[in-house]
């Protein structure tokens, strides 16, 4: 079956959200604490891990609505850096991050491949220009390296860390069927099928 780019992006935004809801359950299991206690990683603590995965999704989303809408970059748009840990209870984190992934679900569904080229201001001291092809890559792989840091930290837990890598195999669908009934999603909503 031949899909368009544009499709796998939408793919890919799925992917993001199932596997942020599939991580937060676990997580979300452990004590304020527990979340903010030292650990080894980029970040000191799952739950500035967490923030810094959640604010910098803040930030590109903002970009590529603005750029969306046809608004111009303002000074504003650099508040999301403005505090490393704008949450520090467990269910903020989780809510406001289910809340843009869904945002960015909604921003690739009226993608299109033709639309991948047009240039996205990022609003940054020195403004920077990227395709929204590139800059949607950019986010994707920005979520896959921190989650893999929040996954490793939960590793020295209470809490096991979840398996992240059944969502793109149709043999593996028994394996999130539950997520998926959790987050009011279907096979066919993804992929146009029922495998």
């Amino acid at each position: 079956m031949n899909q368009p780019l544009s499709h796998h992006l939408l793919t890919m935004a799925y992917q993001n959200a199932w596997a942020n809801h599939r991580l937060a359950k676990a997580w979300s299991q452990l004590s304020a604490e527990e979340l903010a206690a030292p650990r080894v990683s980029f970040f000191p603590s799952l739950r500035a891990t967490l923030n810094h995965i959640l604010t910098c999704d803040w930030f590109y989303m903002d970009a590529l609505e603005r750029e969306l809408r046809g608004d111009v970059p303002h000074p504003e748009c650099t508040v999301f850096f403005n505090k490393d840990e704008p949450f520090t209870a467990a269910a903020d984190l989780q809510r406001e991050q289910a809340q843009v992934d869904r945002r960015l679900i909604a921003y690739c569904e009226q993608m299109r491949d033709a639309d991948l080229g047009k240039i996205v201001t990022i609003a940054r001291d020195t403004p920077q220009y990227d395709s929204r092809l590139r800059l949607l890559s950019h986010l994707f792989e920005h979520q896959i390296h921190h989650r893999g840091q929040v996954h490793a930290m939960l590793s020295g837990t209470s809490v096991a860390p979840p398996q992240l890598d059944e969502f793109f195999c149709a043999g593996e669908s028994g394996l999130r069927a539950a997520d998926f009934a959790e987050l009011g999603w279907t096979e066919a909503l993804i992929w146009g099928t029922s495998v």
